[in-house]
C-alpha cells in the first residue's frame, strides 16, 4: 500500500487512555461531523470483528442518553451503495463503530451522529484494524491475529505495531508466539475461558494439541496460576524421564524472508522475557562496538 494517506500518521501515537477515534479527528481539519439517517449507513463485511457481543446494556444507554461516540465512516458512490435504501441521498460505509451502529438501530434512533474520512478501502481497513486493537475485550488470540494482519497486510513492524497501539515491544513479540498455538487449543481454551496471556503462551511447551487440552482443562478446572502451571510442567518432565536440560532454540524469520535470526540458549525453560532480555543486550553490545 503507497504511504500517501495512511490510515495513522507516523506522528501519532496510541495510549491506552485516549480513544482511536479522538485522536483521528484531531489529526486534520478534513474529517467531518454530523447526523445522518440511519438508513444512509451500511456496515462493512471485511471489518476486524466478527462478533458483536451482547448490545442490550449499549441499547439501553442509547435509549436514555443517545449516541454519544460517533461512528467513524467514508463516503460511497455509484455501485459501492449496495444495500444502501433507494432516495436517501448520500451513502457511507462503517469503518468503526458497527455495535453502536447496530445498537441505535435496535434502540430505534433514526439517525446517528458520524464523523466522515474521505479514506480508501484498503486505509478504511488498516484504521478499522487499529481501532479494533485499542477494545479492552479482546482475547489475546484476537489481539494475536489483529497483529499480525497490520504486518501481512500493511507491511508493519514489531515495533511499529508497538507505537501504534499503545502496547510494549514485549506484549507484540508475545502475542506473535501465541500464533503457534494450533487452532483447536485456541477454540478449547477460549471455550474454558482461559484468556491470560502468561498461562496460554506456556503450553507451547508441550507438543501436542491433546496435551495442551488437558494442560487448558486442568488450568481451568484447578484454578493453576502461570507458575502453578510451570511447576507442573517440570514435574511431568522428571517423571516420564524427559528432563535432560535439552537447550532452548530461538528462531525469527520476518515476513521478506530477508534475514533468519537463531539463537541457542543453555537453559530448556526460556521465556518471552528472556528472549527480549538477550535480544536488547546483543543489540546494546552491537551499537558500543563490542560485539563478537
Amino acid at each position: 500500500m503507497s504511504d500517501k494517506k495512511r490510515g495513522l500518521p507516523e506522528t501519532v501515537r496510541m495510549r491506552h487512555g485516549s480513544h482511536f477515534v479522538e485522536e483521528l479527528t484531531n489529526r486534520s481539519d478534513n474529517s467531518i461531523g454530523k447526523m445522518v439517517p440511519l438508513s444512509a449507513v451500511v456496515p462493512d463485511p471485511d471489518q476486524p470483528r466478527s462478533a458483536m457481543g451482547d448490545l442490550s446494556e449499549l441499547v439501553s444507554s442509547i435509549q436514555h442518553v443517545g449516541v454519544l461516540e460517533p461512528i467513524l465512516v467514508r463516503p460511497l458512490n455509484g455501485s459501492s451503495t449496495n444495500g444502501v435504501a433507494a432516495g436517501v441521498g448520500q451513502a457511507y460505509k462503517i469503518i468503526s463503530g458497527e455495535r453502536r451502529f447496530r445498537a441505535s438501530m435496535e434502540a430505534g434512533l433514526s439517525e446517528i451522529p458520524v464523523i466522515v474520512m474521505d479514506v480508501a478501502e484498503d486505509e478504511a481497513l488498516e484504521i478499522a484494524l487499529i481501532e479494533n486493537l485499542q477494545r479492552k475485550d479482546l482475547t489475546p488470540f484476537e489481539e494475536a491475529e489483529g497483529f499480525r494482519a497490520l504486518a501481512d497486510r500493511f507491511g508493519y513492524t514489531h515495533e511499529k505495531i508497538s507505537q501504534t497501539v499503545g502496547k510494549s515491544r514485549t506484549v507484540v513479540t508475545e502475542s506473535f508466539a501465541l500464533l503457534q498455538v494450533p487452532a483447536v487449543v485456541r477454540e478449547a481454551a477460549n471455550a474454558l475461558g482461559v484468556t491470560t496471556k502468561s498461562i496460554l503462551l506456556e503450553l507451547l511447551k508441550v507438543e501436542s494439541p491433546e496435551e495442551m487440552i488437558l494442560l487448558l482443562e486442568e488450568v481451568a478446572g484447578r484454578g493453576l496460576s502461570r507458575d502453578d502451571l510451570r511447576r507442573r510442567l517440570r514435574t511431568d518432565k522428571k517423571k516420564d524421564g524427559t528432563d535432560r536440560k535439552r537447550p532452548f532454540i530461538y528462531q525469527y524469520r520476518p515476513t521478506d524472508q530477508s534475514f533468519k535470526l537463531s539463537l541457542k540458549f543453555r537453559e530448556s525453560d526460556v521465556s518471552q522475557a528472556d528472549i527480549v532480555s538477550i535480544l536488547k543486550k546483543i543489540l546494546e553490545e552491537i551499537e558500543m562496538g563490542t560485539a563478537h
